[in-house]
Order: C-alpha cells, then sequence, then structure tokens
C-alpha cells in the first residue's frame, strides 16, 4: 500500500486510485485556525509541499509603564491619533472660551468674538472706522450686498445674471418672508 494512502486513512480523507494516481473525492479542511496541528497533518502536508504555517507573537495585553492596554491600542493609524488630537485641541479651546482664559488655541476665536462686539457697537452708535463702513453701507442699502454675491451663485449654477436678474430674484425672495410674518400676526419686537 503506498504511503499517501496510509496517510489519507489515518485522517479519515476519502481517495480513489485512478489511472496509477491518488485523488481526494470531496473537498476537505485538514487544519483549522487555532486547531493542535498532528504528525499525520504535518506529515500529508510535507509530502503535498505546502506549507501553511507561519509562526509569531500574539500580542495579549499592552504593559507599559504600570498600565495594562488591550492590544487595539496597537492598531491605532495616522488619522486616529490626529483626529484625537483635534477633539483634544477643539475640548481645550472650548473650556477656554468658558473661562475667558487665553490660550492658543482660543486666541482666534476671542479676536473674533471682540471684533463682533465692535462692530456691533459701531453700527449701533456714530463711531466709525475703515472696516466698519463698508458693513453700513450694506446695511443701508442691501441690494449691493445681493449685486456683490450675484457672481458667487452665477458660478455655482452655471447661469451669468444680470443686475437687473438679481434684483428680481431678490424681490422674489422678500415677498413670501413678507407674507409669511404678515400671516403670523406679530412682529419680532412685540
Amino acid at each position: 500500500m503506498c504511503p499517501y494512502a496510509i496517510i489519507f486513512q489515518v485522517l479519515n480523507i476519502p481517495t480513489k486510485i485512478n489511472k496509477g494516481t491518488i485523488e481526494i473525492i470531496n473537498p476537505v479542511k485538514l487544519i483549522k485556525k487555532g486547531d493542535k496541528v498532528g504528525s499525520s497533518e504535518v506529515a500529508l502536508l510535507a509530502k503535498l509541499g505546502i506549507r501553511p504555517f507561519s509562526y509569531g507573537l500574539f500580542v495579549l495585553q499592552v504593559y507599559d509603564d504600570g498600565s495594562i492596554f488591550s492590544p487595539e491600542v496597537l492598531d491605532l493609524t495616522d488619522e486616529d491619533l490626529i483626529e484625537k488630537f483635534f477633539v483634544g485641541v477643539s475640548m481645550v479651546t472650548s473650556l477656554s472660551l468658558a473661562l475667558l482664559y487665553p490660550t492658543l488655541a482660543a486666541a482666534p476665536h476671542m479676536f473674533t468674538n471682540a471684533y463682533k462686539n465692535v462692530l456691533a457697537v459701531a453700527i449701533a452708535t456714530e463711531y466709525s472706522f475703515p472696516q466698519v463702513e463698508k458693513v453700513k453701507e450694506y446695511l443701508k442699502d442691501p441690494s449691493k450686498f445681493v449685486v456683490a454675491t450675484a457672481p458667487v451663485v452665477a458660478v455655482a449654477s452655471g447661469v451669468v445674471p444680470t443686475a437687473a436678474t438679481a434684483a428680481k430674484e431678490e424681490e422674489k425672495k422678500e415677498e413670501p418672508a413678507e407674507e409669511l410674518a404678515d400671516d403670523m400676526g406679530f412682529s419680532l419686537f412685540d
């Protein structure tokens, strides 16, 4: 009897001999992940020239400075670290803004909020400076603002509107807003 046939019999693998070759009748899963490999399986795989083995370490715990972590901490990508960093910066910024404590992360927001406050005071009073003049012009004549934003709308829609078209569109937009306010029967400042 052929030594291969003996190995197949030991492993309970159904075979048949056809024209001097041994054929395995049904597909067989010889080894599954986590199973112990016996000497018969090793001999069969060696004779067939199959080397499915790999050797390595499985990390069960990560120990660092007295702390123990799960092995998933090793799977962090650069994007995960960047995201965690931005979340931390956002929290520092929020805390700094809430406490009115200036930090490098909160400073741009503090300057922007201060500029908004100064702008609001300048609009409410007669005080003026060069940066507030443009805003006051827009508040006096809102149609200038529509004409100024018309090129942006044109690029987005693919159609280039004229000043007359922009004015008509603003009239259409304003009419429903006025009707809606009249229908409710109250004003914002009542």
